[in-house]
């Protein structure tokens, strides 16, 4: 579509095109990237923060806030998430005339980079957040320049999100008592609305919306289920198989056994069979009701819910039911304790269906450590041989290599020292690509030979450099139990979080002062559980004390603080 009338490539078909050269030449220029001289990478350093200050801070109030995203995405293949139906597509590039930029009124607009160009237009809205947008060609909707997660305004945003949520808290059992009831209403939408918020509060589903086929993946949420995504098992009467693509086409499968919510459990169950009754496979199963009629009905129970504030509810609650109390965390070290934490946070992510694809790099890891774990266990159990030996036969106990008796760690350690010498040499004098990627070369020849040494070295380091006494080989069978727990422990911690995204709901869905005030109860450094973004980020949530609780009294501490100041 884009290439130029009576370019050869115009009717050739695109399996026959061969794309080798340009990927050896984008494998050839990492290459030389990695061999960048300290002076290169001081220059490249100090652009990177030129640009960062120039494009990447906005005055907002009088006050400076960080830009988010301040660089377009060059012309590339469209990917798009799941089965995308127009991946593969061309982005084009974005030009200066297709901008729009929000600026003040009495701000001078910034020069255009590029010269030929100017800007497409240029407004004053102080209603809206975004500092400049442009129209992207795949689907032709509005992409923005924002104000990044850290800013002032994303983090009054996210207090009032979850001020919002622990306020339905308190409309919780009056909310669930009017779906309950609905469920046996005689007319057929106010029993679509209860069986639907039965779903969104107890599975945790979004609520959805409609979505044009051919512009995007084809993902569901409740409103927009349909008859294939169920099916019924036929052996009882209490059982539903669940299959659809939720957002981001991540898959929702589970078998709802409703029975165990009792007469409530059957009653949804029959609704859903009656929904589906003499209906195509392709009909919605709730076909009187949208997401906008559901959030009416919600509003009229308390002002301002919608249905995706339940997702946020339960995933708080969740959280906090299922942290441990400072009496079960007792004598627990501070690994066994985040250990604990990542437990909790784990059965917020399934509740919340948040997934995450096992990578090659991570199955490596898993066989890594699981190597390491077993080197541990048969490295103590050999010290243990050694105690019940006589003194006489312990001076025959295996030793380490000492430095300089030309063993193989002497070998490898002299090895790693030639490429090393030989490759900063040729770094500092190399002019053209060539002479680059040679130094990556041996730079990654050396990185080998480390690992090889490294492995020796953990291989003899349970050895004695002089024959032990048996308080010496105890005391470090000690230290090596200590290891093989730790070890152990983190092993089993990544087992059970590899299919798991726990950061989805960090970030998005779990009240950040519930982790706060729960790693301040039981003396947890809040780094080891929030990364840097998360603590910029939640830094309004930084000062919730030990005793904070996410329920309904707090909301109306903090709503009586607000009608102070303002009074």
């Amino acid at each position: 579509q884009i290439l130029p009338k009576g370019n050869i490539l115009k009717d050739s078909k695109f399996k026959d095109w061969n794309f080798s050269l340009m990927r050896d030449h984008i494998k050839k220029m990492k290459l030389i990237k990695k061999a960048a001289t300290d002076d290169e990478r001081a220059a490249a350093k100090a652009e990177k923060e030129r640009k960062l200050l120039t494009y990447g801070i906005a005055i907002v109030d009088d006050h400076l806030e960080k830009v988010g995203n301040f660089s377009m995405e060059p012309p590339g293949l469209f990917r798009g998430r799941g089965k995308h139906p127009k991946t593969g597509k061309i982005k084009h590039r974005v030009y200066p005339n297709q901008v729009t930029l929000n600026i003040g009124e009495g701000a001078v607009p910034p020069v255009c980079p590029l010269p030929g160009f100017s800007w497409g237009a240029i407004q004053h809205d102080p209603s809206v957040t975004w500092l400049c947008k442009w129209t992207e060609n795949i689907s032709g909707s509005n992409k923005y320049s924002m104000l990044s997660a850290s800013s002032s305004f994303k983090g009054k945003s996210d207090r009032e999100k979850y001020n919002k949520a622990m306020q339905l808290k308190g409309y919780i059992e009056k909310i669930r008592k009017d779906y309950e009831g609905g469920l046996a209403s005689k007319e057929s939408t106010a029993r679509q609305i209860a069986t639907a918020m039965w779903l969104i509060d107890k599975l945790a589903l979004r609520v959805g919306g409609e979505k044009d086929s051919g512009e995007e993946a084809d993902t569901v949420g409740c409103c927009t289920l349909r008859v294939e995504h169920l099916t019924f098992n036929s052996d009882t009467n209490n059982e539903i198989e669940l299959e659809f693509l939720g957002k981001d086409s991540m898959l929702f499968k589970q078998t709802i056994d409703f029975s165990i919510y009792k007469k409530i459990g059957s009653m949804v169950y029959k609704n859903l069979k009656d929904f589906i009754a003499k209906k195509k496979s392709s009909d919605q199963v709730f076909s009187d009701i949208d997401p906008s009629i559901l959030n009416r009905h919600l509003n009229n129970l308390m002002p301002g819910l919608s249905a995706k504030v339940f997702r946020t509810f339960n995933a708080s609650d969740t959280l906090q039911n299922e942290l441990p109390s400072e009496g079960e965390l007792e004598n627990l070290t501070i690994q066994d304790k985040i250990v604990k934490f990542n437990d909790a946070n784990r059965q917020v992510s399934i509740l919340c269906n948040h997934q995450r694809t096992v990578s090659g790099s991570m199955i490596k890891a898993f066989d890594n450590l699981g190597e390491t774990l077993n080197r541990l266990k048969e490295q103590k159990a050999e010290m243990e041989t050694w105690l019940s030996i006589s003194e006489k036969a312990r001076k025959k106990i295996p030793l380490k290599t000492k430095k300089g008796e030309g063993s193989e760690i002497d070998i490898l350690d002299a090895e790693v020292k030639f490429i090393v010498g030989k490759a900063k040499k040729l770094k500092a004098e190399a002019k053209t690509h060539e002479e680059k990627v040679q130094v990556t070369q041996l730079n990654e020849q050396a990185a080998s030979k480390k690992r090889e040494l490294s492995t020796k070295k953990i291989e003899e380091a349970h050895l004695f450099l002089n024959p032990p006494t048996q308080d010496q080989i105890k005391k470090r069978i000690m230290s090596w139990a200590a290891k093989i727990q730790n070890k152990d422990v983190d092993l089993r911690d990544r087992q059970q979080n590899k299919e798991v995204a726990l950061g989805t709901a960090k970030i998005n869905y779990m009240d950040p002062r519930i982790t706060v005030a729960w790693c301040k109860r039981n003396e947890v450094p809040i780094e080891k559980v929030f990364a840097k973004t998360l603590r910029d980020k939640f830094v309004w949530a930084m000062n919730a004390p030990p005793d904070w609780e996410f329920s309904y009294s707090t909301f109306l501490q903090i709503n009586q603080k607000k009608e102070g100041v303002k009074n």
